[in-house]
């Protein structure tokens, strides 16, 4: 799985069409989306219209609550592919764990049996905390492969990394800068550092999430922001 990924939240699906052919042409190879996004069939269409095979690019997508089932997974992989117009995926998140449903364990299980099928090439979890994932583990043997949360400088999540990394789970950064109001962007600190190794602030962002071994989704529809953010594997930060 690449480090580096493109998100697709809140794009419609013509927004999303044209950046995620726009960020293949630029390097990106990870495209992240949902069901919730709405804008699968973007996704999809701007796959293809990047010309770039699909063994070379890796799609991730996440299902809602109402397939929260053995079965009901299944489908909702299904459901996906056709959207995406797409054979497998490498990568079916359960979006959100929705404890006060009460059926995120039986829709792992469903999950876990989807990897024998072939149409799933990996599983994982979005927004699940340590005590859900114990469940899902207990329940199955069956350990995710990533573990996607909303994670920044100002949002750090120790008990989440750690015990992801524990378990051998990647954890994978989601609004890795940040929300839309810029704060971290905006931070003495990383302003600072971004003026000293003449980067951006987002770019000082995230590099630190990749110095911490994690994982990121970010997202952007700017040309010049998509080059920016892909541009963070030729530096490193000072130790601090």
């Amino acid at each position: 799985m690449p480090r580096l990924g493109l998100g697709t939240w809140p794009m419609d699906d013509a927004e999303a069409e044209r950046v995620v052919a726009e960020a293949i042409g630029l390097g990106y190879r990870l495209v992240d989306t949902a069901e919730n996004y709405r804008n699968e069939r973007g996704v999809g269409l701007g796959l293809k219209a990047s010309g770039v095979a699909r063994e070379d690019l890796f799609v991730t997508t996440k299902f809602n609550r109402e397939w929260h089932g053995v079965d009901l997974a299944a489908e909702a992989a299904e459901r996906a592919l056709d959207r995406l117009g797409l054979d497998y995926l490498d990568l079916l998140l359960i979006h959100w764990p929705n404890p006060d449903h009460g059926k995120y364990v039986e829709a792992w299980q469903g999950l876990a049996q989807l990897l024998e099928s072939g149409r799933v090439k990996a599983v994982g979890t979005s927004n699940f905390k340590p005590a859900h994932l114990d469940r899902i583990i207990d329940a199955t043997g069956v350990v995710p492969d990533v573990n996607q949360i909303q994670l920044s400088p100002f949002t750090t999540r120790d008990a989440s990394r750690e015990y992801d990394a524990a378990k051998g789970i990647v954890t994978q950064s989601w609004s890795p800068i940040g929300g839309a109001g810029g704060e971290v962007r905006k931070d003495p600190l990383v302003t600072a550092l971004a003026e000293k190794y003449g980067r951006t602030p987002g770019q000082i962002v995230l590099r630190w999430h990749l110095e911490l071994g994690l994982a990121v989704a970010v997202k952007s529809s700017n040309a010049e922001r998509l080059e920016q953010n892909l541009d963070v594997f030729g530096f490193e930060l000072d130790p601090a």
